[in-house]
Order: C-alpha cells, then sequence, then structure tokens
C-alpha cells in the first residue's frame, strides 16, 4: 500500500459502504475487494466492483497495485457472467473508471462500473 494512500477514509462513501455503515446489495466479497449492484444502474446488469483499500482514483495506482488490480480484473469476467452478462463474443459487458474531475470521477474511491445485457441502455 502507498503511503499517499489511507486504508480507510472516514468520509468516503464506499469505505462506509465496505463498512457496513451504509448498505448496499451485494455481489461478491473477499479480502481484497467488494462487488455491489449500482443504485442508479445503467444497464440490466450493472455492479461496482471496490478495493477494500481506499484508493482515490486510477491516477494513485502504482506497481505496489499491481496483484490487487490483476486479481479485480480476472474477476470481472466471472462477476458478469454470475450477474447475467451473455457470453462472448455475441454478448459481453463494458468496464468503465472514471478518473478525476474531468473524467467524470464522482466518488473518489476508485471503483469499476461493470455494465451489461441487452441494449440499448438508457446511457452508457
Amino acid at each position: 500500500m502507498s503511503e499517499h494512500a489511507p486504508s480507510h477514509d472516514a468520509n468516503c462513501i464506499f469505505c462506509k459502504i465496505i463498512a457496513k455503515q451504509i448498505p448496499s446489495k451485494a455481489v461478491y466479497e473477499d479480502e481484497q475487494v467488494y462487488a455491489f449492484h449500482d443504485i442508479h444502474p445503467w444497464a440490466p446488469v450493472h455492479f461496482l466492483l471496490i478495493p477494500k483499500a481506499h484508493i482515490p482514483s486510477m491516477a494513485q495506482v502504482g506497481p505496489e497495485h499491481a496483484a490487487l488490480m490483476g486479481h479485480m480484473m480476472a474477476l470481472v469476467p466471472k462477476l458478469a457472467m454470475e450477474q447475467g452478462c451473455n457470453p462472448y463474443p455475441d454478448g459481453g459487458y463494458r468496464l468503465v473508471t472514471n478518473t478525476g474531475a474531468e473524467g467524470g470521477q464522482e466518488v473518489h474511491h476508485l471503483h469499476f462500473h461493470v455494465m451489461g445485457g441487452p441494449r440499448p441502455w438508457l446511457r452508457g
């Protein structure tokens, strides 16, 4: 863990969700990550995958996070299929992360949106 990224931020909504201070509908959880359904889904399947460690954005990801990032990316296809995305190549899903104000980031805790299901989607 980088010295610039505390493991928890008491003011972060995602840290509060991880700590079970705010309810969420879980998709998956292990010692490193938590996945939960988006409260305002843009697609038939829409969940967030977040590290339990408070990393503000992709801009703070460094070499020390390589194993965590690999773990998260390896979970995406498994969780997407379990949540109802159709198989590749005709099905699939979108993986999105916003970074910083110009990238559209609203919650400053690294998170990946996994969105899939039949198109057209309302947004995205």
